[in-house]
């Protein structure tokens, strides 16, 4: 199997193929089309088999698609005229929420969607500012998600894909009630 067989529109397999990728891992051929259908996934694999790119890849997909093909209330404007949070990544610490970052930007190089990191133990102003602007997908760790959310800057009312990534690790590191 190859990434073609698993549907993908142009600008994601051009961005796979950029990569030098063409062929899925396991979790990736399991989890796209299920995740393309709409529906929840649980997933479970080693480090290194490529989960992100199994979660990233379908929601890049089916938000770049929304996108082209807008519904009466897909990318409304909010009052702060810009694009609200249509995907949230929630991830334990900074240094994965950066990895996917970079994930979602070499996925999702030839798409129109931006995406934005948030993580504490930095100055805010940078994230701030990406915010102002408008992201269609936020990579955050629960605490600083939670005081720009209590600041304002994050509104989570038209979220479509939430995704815990290493929830587990969350739940260890003592975020339950973050979470």
């Amino acid at each position: 199997m190859t990434f073609k067989d698993l549907q993908l529109i142009e600008p994601i397999l051009k961005a796979l193929i950029n990569e030098g990728y063409s062929v899925p891992t396991p979790i990736q051929e399991k989890a796209i089309p299920v995740l393309l259908q709409g529906k929840d996934v649980l997933g479970c694999a080693a480090t290194g088999t490529g989960k992100t790119a199994a979660f990233s890849i379908p929601v890049l997909q089916k938000l770049q698609i929304e996108s082209e093909n807008p519904s009466e209330n897909y990318f409304n404007k909010s009052k702060t005229n810009r694009k609200p949070v249509k995907a949230l990544i929630l991830t334990p610490t900074r240094e994965l929420a950066s990895q996917i970052g970079d994930s979602f930007s070499a996925y999702g190089k030839f798409t129109s969607l931006k995406h934005t990191v948030i993580y504490g133990g930095v100055n805010q102003r940078s994230q701030t500012d990406a915010l102002r602007k408008g992201v269609d997908i936020l990579v955050a760790t629960p605490g600083r998600l939670l005081d720009l959310v209590n600041q304002g800057y994050v509104n989570l009312r038209h979220v479509d894909f939430f995704i815990l990534d290493e929830a587990d690790r969350m739940l260890d590191m003592g975020f339950i009630n973050d979470i």
